[in-house]
């Protein structure tokens, strides 16, 4: 038997380690989240994790790589900053060539704006699940994050309805001067996020 957990042993017959479940619970303990695991060098099936919990470590060499939650929280939402500020650029850029009447170079920019948006906001959920962070108590200045969603969610419905409708016009505005602040409270909402994370 052999269990290796971040490049080093782990002595689990001494500490008393029967199952696989039982040393994944014994790192959840230490605030560890397993990202990786094998079971004689083997990825084991996801979808059978009840079965994989219960594997037996005697006869097996187990290796699992792991990772500070909190860590990773920070560097996911440091890349949403990133995201954000991508986002803004193509915002910009698909409002720039609709005033050019370039429509269909400009949806191409918008697609990737929708896109990095849903990307970023379904990170900031995850990270809220994972570390058990109400995005309610989450504010930047008097707005939670939560509701800074649903503001941001409230202009996502406008710009498509422009867009359904085939109305440039309103689009171009929505663009260039409806969604910027919504835009700039994400952004201190989500540092806002990086600072709670921080002070776990």
């Amino acid at each position: 038997m052999s269990v290796v957990v971040d490049q080093k042993p782990l002595e689990a017959e001494h500490m008393g380690l029967k199952t696989v479940g039982q040393v994944l619970a014994h790192l959840q303990r230490d605030n560890r989240l397993v990202v990786h695991v094998l079971i004689d060098g083997q990825e084991p099936d996801l979808e059978r994790m009840s079965a994989v919990r219960a594997s037996p470590l005697m006869g097996h060499t187990i290796y699992i790589e792991t990772v500070d939650p909190q860590q990773m929280a920070l560097e996911v939402l440091a890349e949403v900053e990133h995201h954000l500020e991508e986002a803004e650029r193509l915002k910009m850029e698909a409002a720039e060539l609709l005033q050019k009447n370039q429509n269909a170079p400009a949806m191409e920019k918008l697609s990737g704006c929708f896109s990095t948006w849903q990307h970023a906001q379904e990170s900031v959920l995850k990270t809220g699940q994972l570390l058990r962070i109400d995005l309610d108590t989450v504010k930047a200045g008097d707005v939670s994050l939560n509701q800074t969603f649903s503001d941001f969610t409230g202009k996502l419905r406008e710009i498509r309805t422009a867009l359904e409708n085939r109305d440039f016009v309103t689009l171009t505005d929505l663009l260039l001067y409806e969604t910027n602040e919504v835009t700039a409270r994400w952004r201190a909402a989500v540092h806002a996020m990086r600072d709670v994370v921080a002070a776990k």
